[in-house]
């Protein structure tokens, strides 16, 4: 056997019990894997003998590693193991790997007809950046491979995974998927789910605000937007640093109603959670627990709390990550209970992976209501695409590729129609605020313009989205507003690949 495999360190409250005569030989492992400099979520190496590659493990503990964030970490070990894998099966020690022995790595990933998993540019591209991280460190030269040269980079590298739904069509999936709906609109009998209102608040959450999974996933109950603009139909707040990929907090804006819907989950729900983990002596259990005894506001919002042990910290709420959120409680009317917002039915945090399983979730509701039983046996997959387009399919981050549709279509309109400019009084105002483009890349928090153009928006850059948008009737009255939104969204559907749409979905299914 060549197979390589990895294991993670785990969080300290994850451990579980360990048997009392230690493992492998070791008493207090935690403690073991602590002295030598592991983190937990860092991957450990195992050769195809059982035995840990302790270059790896240096590799691990480096700076060049060690400085990753912890998702980046356990993709680019996800990525390195079949590589390992490979070069095992050629009995070729991963330090001597050559440049040939990429290139046919690259081809059996990649092109190979034989390999039914090939991987797409973007995903080539990820793993070609662990390799050479990998490679640079252990001095491995000539490089076997290396990102930076346009050869090794993949000239496909366009992301895969971007989902758009209009907004009518979020209204079908979350009525469906999320509500427990039938195909004419009504509540299924029998359907019961005591975290619909839960859900629906954080599906609405992120339609309105373009916050990916984390930076909405791990928001604190203190932290939800109150302060409303001028006009009241929008709030806004702050987005942690800790929390984005770029590390540097930004604002974020999200409409009054969907906050309404997050504070009627607050005090339902959420709040029926909480007492039943009081009742349960369930917070007395946690191996972390740190009470919040002042939090301050400002540009630099700052918290300090004391611990089970009564030791006293403190930090700026910025730098703390989403695992140090879920340690945070208040003291409620019946006792402390958690800053997280989002709880599972325990009443405990809910990491935001797990939003994963409620996407997923809908989505085989979805498919069980608009599909037949013999087009379910197929594997998504494996449908046709007249079959896969009858039924709507959402992720967590389709919610922010919408956004950012939604958002420029909208502003587009305000530009074209609300205000009357002309081509040259629309050059003037891109010069003073940025054009559609940039502010809508400013609201997502890219860094450049062509990540927004290129990964979020490619179905409908090649659009002149102001003689679509200049046939749409605008009215002052704000349902016709409504209806012409919708037939917009209809008519980029019908041009455009990829973007889900009611109409085409009904169509398909009749």
């Amino acid at each position: 056997m060549n197979e390589w495999h990895v294991v993670r360190v785990p969080d300290p409250e994850r451990w579980g019990t360990l048997p009392p005569e230690g493992v492998l030989g070791v008493q207090d492992l935690p403690a073991a894997v602590a002295r030598i400099g592991l983190r937990p979520g860092d991957p450990v190496f195992v050769a195809p003998d059982g035995t840990v590659d302790r270059d790896l493990l240096d590799f691990v503990r480096s700076h060049a590693f060690r400085n990753l964030e912890r998702e980046t970490k356990r993709n680019y070990a996800t990525d390195i193991r079949p590589l390992l894998t490979f070069l095992s099966s050629r009995r070729v020690p991963w330090r001597r790997a050559t440049r040939q022995d990429l290139a046919d790595y690259r081809h059996w990933r990649c092109r190979a007809a034989e390999n039914p998993g090939r991987i797409g540019g973007t995903k080539w591209d990820r793993e070609a950046s662990a390799f050479t991280k990998l490679f640079r460190w252990a001095k491995v030269y000539p490089l076997p491979v290396d990102v930076s040269r346009r050869e090794d980079r993949a000239a496909d590298s366009v992301s895969s995974r971007v989902l758009w739904l209009t907004p009518r069509t979020w209204g079908l999936w979350s009525d469906i998927g999320l509500r427990g709906h039938t195909r004419a609109g009504l509540p299924t009998a029998g359907w019961e789910s005591r975290t619909e209102l839960r859900n629906t608040s954080f599906v609405q959450l992120l339609l309105s605000s373009g916050l990916r999974r984390q930076e909405g996933g791990a928001l604190l109950t203190f932290e939800l937007p109150s302060q409303r603009l001028r006009f009241g139909r929008y709030c806004h707040g702050h987005v942690a640093a800790a929390l984005t990929r770029a590390k540097q907090s930004r604002v974020f804006y999200a409409s009054v109603d969907a906050v309404g819907q997050v504070e009627a989950y607050v005090e339902s729900e959420r709040a029926w959670a909480v007492q039943r983990a009081q009742a349960a002596g369930r917070y007395e259990k946690l191996s972390m627990m740190r009470l919040v005894t002042k939090a301050t506001r400002g540009l630099r919002p700052r918290i300090e709390w004391v611990d089970a042990d009564g030791v006293v910290g403190g930090q700026e709420l910025g730098r703390l990550d989403w695992r140090e959120r879920q340690w945070l409680f208040i003291e409620g009317p019946d006792g402390p209970e958690p800053a997280w917002l989002w709880l599972t039915e325990q009443g405990l945090p809910m990491v935001p992976d797990r939003w994963n399983g409620v996407f997923r979730g809908a989505n085989q509701r979805c498919e069980e209501v608009l599909l037949t039983e013999e087009e379910r046996q197929i594997s998504r997959e494996f449908r046709l695409a007249e079959v896969r387009g009858k039924s709507p399919y959402a992720t967590p981050h389709a919610a922010r590729h919408s956004y950012a549709l939604y958002m420029l279509v909208v502003l587009n309109q305000l530009m074209e129609s609300r205000y009357g400019l002309t081509a040259a009084d629309r050059r003037d105002f891109a010069l003073l605020f940025g054009d559609p483009w940039w502010l809508v890349k400013t609201l997502l928090g890219h860094a450049d313009v062509e990540i927004t153009k290129r990964h979020y928006l490619a179905p409908v850059a090649h659009l002149h989205l102001e003689s679509i948008l200049a046939a749409a009737e605008t009215d002052d009255d704000q349902e016709q507003q409504v209806e012409d939104l919708d037939g917009l969204f209809a008519r980029l559907a019908r041009e455009s690949e990829g973007i889900q749409d009611v109409d085409r979905l009904l169509e398909a299914g009749s």
